[in-house]
């Protein structure tokens, strides 16, 4: 029989703590320096878990081995597994090799295999600097971390934020079930992720495939609007640097602001007449009228039916959106807004504050922000809260390939990290989750 959920008492984060956001800016500003230095990065993906002896540790370490030989530079998160196969390879390469490391209470100890390395207390920065210098990425087999990263890359190209590289995938019997929830879930279901992006990754078998691949790519010394050589030197580049400050300085603040919230993610696909709409507004709607406000992306779709739903109830309705083109995009239904020219700090901002998540069905955003959520509360960096999927059609073969292959066949996570979210079909069940959690933490 399954645990039933413990939501404890969260201490208030005091979002104005002038320390933490120093800490962050001398991560970015020390992780771009750090990653300047070196050239024609391909950054490797996976389980801290995989063995020596596994398959795809074997296939790393070769993989990783002939980039070497071809002068490029191994990044990986630094830590034991398919991180410590790679860091192999390159340093038997004679290559760069190099870990991006956590600060975690376990398993990420830094390989013996990495030559170069910076840590990081916030997994934002690190992920910006696992993947702002890199020409390509390369994922093997690995748990809710290896997935957030994976749909973070994704996310981040279909934005246009990244340019499209190389993504390859290692183990068919591992990722097949995977694309063929997001084929006929996410494209055909609901057409948040569109054919053509589908086809942004790709399966690869060997080695000598990868290689072939990654030999047509070019290094990008302006890989992407938030590349380290945009940071780290000359002073046309120093209002970046002043621009995610000010982005986290404003993003706290209208944090503070915030109370009794809970956020609402989801696909901005959907139109008006889906059932997912309707339910999204009434959800909203009920938990408004209980006097819990709302967080959305601000945008359309799911969002703007939550938006629509606490808009309805008379209680804060709040967007906090992407900017594009220098403008701001938000739905008319949002009462009170924030809006990100950086992705990263958008997500810090977006998470931060809520006492839980409903997750409604939706693409590669949706996926990423669920894996990472379920990995910051997996690791410690964020205590536990509810995490509910809506949409037992949408989500069960997710959750299929969660149990099967995560936590089974692979074991890159524990049978218990399952309870970290729930899936319903019903809004009572919804709100009687919500409920559980204690409330007014934040004076």
């Amino acid at each position: 029989m399954p645990k039933k959920p413990f939501y404890k008492y969260h201490e208030p984060v005091n979002f104005r703590d002038t320390w933490r956001i120093f800490k962050i800016m001398a991560e970015f500003v020390e992780g771009y320096q750090f990653v300047a230095q070196f050239r024609k990065e391909i950054t490797f993906f996976g389980s801290a878990r995989t063995k020596p002896a596994d398959r795809y540790y074997k296939l790393a370490k070769q993989t990783a081995y002939l980039l070497g030989k071809k002068k490029h530079t191994i990044i990986t998160g630094g830590g034991p597994g398919i991180m410590e196969a790679a860091n192999w390879g390159a340093t038997n390469a004679k290559a760069e090799s190099v870990g991006i490391n956590i600060q975690l209470p376990s398993e990420q100890v830094l390989n013996k295999y990495v030559k170069k390395s910076w840590g990081f207390h916030y997994f934002f920065t690190r992920k910006v600097m696992l993947t702002a210098p890199s020409q390509a990425f390369l994922y093997y087999p690995g748990g809710f971390g290896t997935l957030d990263e994976f749909f973070e890359v994704m996310d981040t190209i279909e934005l246009e934020k990244m340019p499209k590289v190389p993504v390859g995938i290692f183990g068919k019997e591992y990722w097949n079930p995977l694309i063929d929830f997001l084929k006929k879930s996410s494209v055909e279901g609901i057409g948040a992720i569109s054919e053509q992006n589908l086809k942004l990754f790709k399966i690869m078998e060997t080695p000598k495939e990868a290689v072939q691949i990654i030999s047509k790519t070019h290094e990008r010394p302006f890989f992407a609007e938030f590349a380290p050589e945009k940071f780290s030197t000359g002073e046309s580049a120093n209002w970046r640097i002043f621009r995610i400050m000010s982005e986290l300085v404003e993003g706290f603040e209208f944090a503070t602001k915030l109370k009794d919230d809970v956020t609402i993610l989801g696909t901005k696909s959907i139109k008006q007449d889906s059932p997912y709409y309707h339910q999204a507004y009434e959800l909203a709607n009920k938990l408004g009228k209980l006097k819990y406000s709302i967080v959305t992306g601000g945008g359309p779709g799911i969002m703007e039916a939550a938006n629509h739903g606490a808009y309805d109830a008379g209680v804060e309705s709040i967007g906090m959106n992407m900017k594009f083109d220098h403008q701001i995009r938000t739905n008319q239904y949002v009462t009170s807004s924030a809006s990100f020219f950086f992705p990263f700090t958008r997500k810090l901002i977006l998470t931060a504050p809520s006492l839980g998540f409903i997750i409604f069905p939706g693409g590669y955003g949706t996926l990423h922000q669920l894996f990472e959520i379920l990995t910051l509360m997996q690791t410690g960096k964020i205590g536990r809260m509810p995490v509910i999927l809506f949409g037992k059609k949408f989500w069960k073969p997710l959750d299929e390939f969660i149990e099967n292959l995560l936590a089974k066949k692979f074991k890159t996570i524990n049978p218990a990290d399952r309870d970290l979210y729930k899936i319903v079909d019903k809004i009572e069940d919804a709100v009687r989750i919500i409920k559980q959690v204690p409330r007014n933490l934040k004076k």
